[in-house]
């Protein structure tokens, strides 16, 4: 099979689909390896990489679109992109649809097998290809709340962790899976005043016995969550529902309950944000305020660290990318009842039920979409 690998076109998103070691696994299976030139700068990547691991430097973007049969990505392919998919083409990489129902209509009419990261499962129920970006982004949560609390950023002018004789800030994060549990890790480092909100009692039992008395752990009820935002610095949304949008855990007339200068960080802001006022920000210009409260809504936080969130999916993306390749995507799915459930698109329809019910498409049953 022929892999392409475009250079990410997303505002600052110096990620890239493959690093070197990957696309030498993949030559070694048998496979070619496109790289458009340039793909791996941010992330530290040089072309030269590329090509002592086997791959072939390709300068048209075109090209890469065109001639190959599997697209790796890292975000979702933007509007431009999306005209160059071909119907025998598969896509792979994060797509996040539920709240993005323009990307799903050009995907269906792309015809393409699009395959999503973020509703690959595991055996144990977790979502493997989501969490170590979850990780990175529950860990950068903290530090550009931080940042955003400070005065030049219209943030209360509040240090994370105080100082002695004036107390911490009172960081709230709503949800302990995986990014809530990285957020909490660096909150609690920094010397903050932690409360984690969530609606499973195990995931409160957990984070109670790894973070002990340093942290307090809230049952999530409507009526908890209003309570605790009304004394928040800084709060940190983590909600997570695989494939489905986010719920909105905070709504516009809490947010008016809110210290003026307060943040919100909106890790969920991919799957449409859990706030009511959540809409999504860049890099570039990553906060805006409303009611007085700072909110940082980027998309893809973890292409603020490139090299390190690039080296960290591929980790977790390899074996699948290996197993697409290798086998093509229908018998790799059939054989992969998990790398499965990460089909979202193929042939015009929706196939992952928890995006089709959230974008009101009709569904087509990935195991149906399989045997056509």
């Amino acid at each position: 099979m022929r892999v392409g690998v475009p250079k990410e076109i997303k505002d600052h998103e110096d990620r890239v689909g493959l690093i070197p070691s990957s696309v030498r696994e993949l030559v070694a299976h048998g496979h070619e390896v496109w790289v458009e030139k340039g793909a791996g700068k941010g992330a530290g990547i040089a072309d030269r990489d590329y090509v002592a691991a086997g791959a072939k430097i390709v300068a048209e973007t075109d090209a890469i679109w065109a001639g190959t049969d599997m697209i790796v990505k890292v975000k979702e392919p933007l509007a431009i992109e999306r005209k160059k998919l071909r119907a025998d083409q598969i896509l792979f990489t994060y797509l996040h649809l539920a709240p993005d129902p323009d990307q799903a209509r050009d995907l269906m009419a792309s015809g393409a097998t699009c395959i999503a990261y973020e509703t690959v499962t595991s055996p144990l129920g977790t979502l493997p290809l989501l969490t170590p970006m979850s990780e990175v982004a529950g860990r950068m949560s903290v530090q550009v709340g931080a940042h955003a609390l400070e005065n030049h950023s219209k943030g209360r002018g509040i240090l994370l962790g105080g100082v002695p004789g004036v107390a911490p800030a009172k960081v709230l994060i709503l949800g302990g899976g995986v990014s809530g549990t990285h957020a909490t890790t660096i909150a609690v480092g920094m010397g903050a005043d932690v409360t984690v909100v969530d609606r499973s009692p195990e995931a409160l039992r957990r984070l109670v016995a790894q973070f002990g008395s340093r942290i307090k752990t809230v049952f999530s009820t409507r009526d908890s969550v209003a309570d605790l935002v009304a004394k928040a610095d800084l709060v940190i949304g983590t909600v997570l529902v695989p494939g489905a949008a986010a719920p909105k855990m905070i709504t516009r007339p809490m947010l008016k309950t809110m210290k003026r200068g307060s943040v919100i960080v909106d890790v969920s802001i991919d799957q449409g944000g859990c706030t009511e006022t959540s809409r999504p920000t860049t890099h570039s210009r990553p906060t805006y305020v409303v009611d007085g409260v700072v909110h940082y809504c980027v998309a893809n936080m973890p292409g603020g660290v490139a090299r390190t969130s690039t080296f960290a999916l591929n980790n977790a993306t390899l074996p699948f990318t290996l197993a697409l390749a290798d086998k093509g995507w229908r018998k790799a799915l059939a054989e992969d009842p998990h790398l499965k459930n990460g089909l979202n698109v193929h042939a015009g329809r929706i196939t992952h039920p928890a995006v089709a019910e959230a974008l009101g498409f009709s569904l087509l049953a990935a195991e149906k979409a399989l045997a056509a």
